[in-house]
C-alpha cells in the first residue's frame, strides 16, 4: 500500500502517502530535482474547461437539440454511475466546436489527459489525482527518497528571479565538486538561466545519471564567476537529522517518511546510543507524512508488542499492522508535533500516545486519517484514490480532528513566516527537554 505525504495545511496538508509542498516565498524547493506539485495540472484542467465553455458560447445555436438528450448528472452516492452515451456525445460535440472555432494549435494527447484529470477532480477529493506517465515517475522517485541528480536544494527569489543553492546535501556529487550553499546559478552547460523558472533550471541541472554538467555560479567574495563540473549520480535525500543535546538527551528530527528513512533513523539512533543517550526526543513537526511501511518499520524500533494501526475500506475490509515488541524503547521519550504533522506522522504520534510510551509536546496535529493508494494502469499512467480510513491502536480515527498533545505548547515564533529559530529559542523543544528531565 502506498500512502502519500500531505501538503501542509492551508498554511498551506502532500499527501500521498498520506504529499508535496511549496513553501510561501519559495518555489518548489528542488528537491525539485525530485519533487513537483501536481495541483498545476488541475488548474490547467480548469483553464481547458474555460476554453470549452467559450466554445459552447460561440456555438449556442446548437445547444437546444444537443442538451435535450443529456441527463442532469445529479445522482450522488458511494458509486460512480456515469451516462457514458451522454458523456461521449458531449465530448464529441465539444470536439467539433473546438475544431471549428478554436484558433490555436491543439495537442490531442494533452486534451485526453486532462479529460482523465477532470474525471478524478470531479470526485472533489483533494487527495485524489490522475497521473500521467511522467508525473507517476516523479511520484515513485519521490517516495523512494533517492533520485538521479547532483544533490542540491534550489530556491528562487520571487522578486529578482535569481536562483541560488539553498543547500548541498552532505556527500552529494554537488558537495564533492565544490558547489556551496548561497551560490547563485547563472548558467548550466553554457546556457544562461536568466528569466527561467525554477522547474526548468532543475531539469537542466539533473539530466542523466553519469553525465557531467558544468554549472556556472556567482559566489560572494569572488571577483569572477566560477565554472563547476559536477558528475550526476544517485542521490539519497537526507530525511533524518540528529544530534546529542545536553544531559544525555538524543534528538532525532524526521523530515518525512520515505523508503530511505528507516535506515537513516536506525543509523541516527545507533550513533546516539554510542554517545550514551539516556533520553530521546523525536521531532515530527512539519513532517507531511510518507510511506506507510516506513513509519511502521520505525515504530517497530520503539513500540511494545501489539497493534500499530489498522485500516478499514468502505466495505468494512480491515487490514492490521503489528509490532513484535523486540525493540521496545527503554528510555524516556518525547515526540514533538504541530499543526503540520500529518498522515504518517500522525500514525507515529497516535501509536506513541495510545501505548503511553512517550509524551507528545506541541500543538494539535493536522488530522489526516484516510489512506490513498496509487493504482497503476496498463498504459503507464495511474490514479490515486482514497481507499480507506486508518485507526490508531485504540481504535481512534483522527481525520479532520488531529491528535492532541499531552503537553500543549504554542510556538513562540511566527511559524507562518517559515522563520528559523535556534534550539535555545525553540520553546517547544525546550519544554520537551524539561519533560524528560522530570521523568
Amino acid at each position: 500500500m502506498e500512502w502519500e505525504k500531505t501538503d501542509k495545511p492551508e498554511k498551506t496538508p502532500q499527501t500521498e502517502e498520506p504529499e508535496n509542498l511549496e513553501e510561501p516565498g519559495k518555489q518548489p524547493d528542488v528537491r525539485l530535482e525530485k519533487r513537483q506539485s501536481f495541483w498545476t495540472g488541475f488548474m490547467g484542467g480548469m483553464v481547458t474547461a474555460a476554453v470549452l465553455v467559450l466554445a459552447v458560447q460561440l456555438a449556442v445555436r446548437y445547444l437546444p437539440s444537443f442538451f435535450s438528450g443529456l441527463t442532469s448528472g445529479t445522482d450522488s452516492g458511494t458509486s460512480l454511475n456515469l451516462d457514458m452515451n451522454a458523456v461521449y456525445s458531449k465530448i464529441s460535440f465539444l470536439e467539433e466546436l473546438i475544431n471549428e472555432h478554436y484558433y490555436g494549435e491543439v495537442d490531442s494527447q494533452n486534451v485526453q489527459e486532462y479529460i482523465y484529470k477532470g474525471l478524478v477532480a470531479g470526485l472533489d477529493d483533494i487527495y485524489a489525482a490522475y497521473y500521467t506517465q511522467e508525473e507517476l515517475a516523479r511520484i515513485e522517485e519521490s517516495n523512494t527518497g533517492a533520485y538521479e541528480g547532483i544533490g542540491v536544494n534550489l530556491s528562487q527569489n520571487t522578486l529578482t528571479g535569481e536562483i541560488t543553492v539553498a543547500e548541498c546535501y552532505e556527500g552529494s556529487p554537488a558537495a564533492e565538486a565544490g558547489l556551496q550553499a548561497e551560490d547563485q546559478i547563472i548558467a548550466v552547460n553554457g546556457q544562461s538561466v536568466e528569466g527561467m523558472e525554477l522547474t526548468a533550471v532543475s531539469d537542466l541541472v539533473r539530466t542523466a545519471e553519469g553525465e557531467t554538467g558544468r554549472i556556472t555560479v556567482i559566489r560572494e567574495g569572488e571577483n569572477d564567476s566560477l565554472d563547476i563540473d559536477v558528475k550526476r549520480g544517485q542521490v539519497e535525500l537526507p530525511t533524518v537529522e540528529s544530534q546529542m543535546l545536553e544531559n544525555g538527551t538524543g534528538y532525532i528530527k524526521i523530515l518525512e517518511f520515505d523508503q530511505v528513512t528507516v535506515e537513516q533513523f536506525r543509523k541516527a539512533e545507533e550513533d546516539l546510543e554510542s554517545q550514551g543517550m539516556e533520553a530521546l526526543i523525536i521531532d515530527l513537526r512539519d513532517n507531511p507524512g510518507g510511506v506507510l511501511d516506513s513509519v511502521c518499520d520505525i515504530l517497530r524500533e520503539i513500540l511494545p508488542e501489539g497493534l500499530i494501526l489498522y485500516t478499514e475500506t468502505k466495505d468494512g475490509e480491515r487490514e492490521e499492522y503489528y509490532c513484535d515488541g523486540e525493540n521496545e524503547i527503554q528510555i524516556p521519550l518525547a515526540v514533538l508535533v504541530n499543526e503540520n504533522s500529518a498522515s504518517a506522522s500522525e500514525v507515529f504520534a497516535g501509536a506513541v500516545k495510545d501505548y503511553g510510551i512517550g509524551t507528545l509536546v506541541g500543538t494539535t496535529t493536522f488530522g489526516k486519517g484516510i489512506v490513498q493508494q496509487i493504482i497503476r494502469i496498463n498504459d503507464g499512467t495511474a490514479v490515486k484514490l482514497t481507499i480507506a480510513k486508518y485507526f490508531t491502536p485504540s481504535g481512534n480515527n483522527i481525520h479532520e480532528i488531529g491528535i492532541e498533545p499531552d503537553v500543549k505548547v504554542e510556538a513562540a515564533w511566527d511559524t507562518s513566516q517559515d522563520e528559523e529559530v535556534s534550539m535555545e529559542e525553540d520553546n517547544q523543544l525546550q519544554t520537551a527537554i524539561k519533560v524528560l528531565e522530570e521523568e
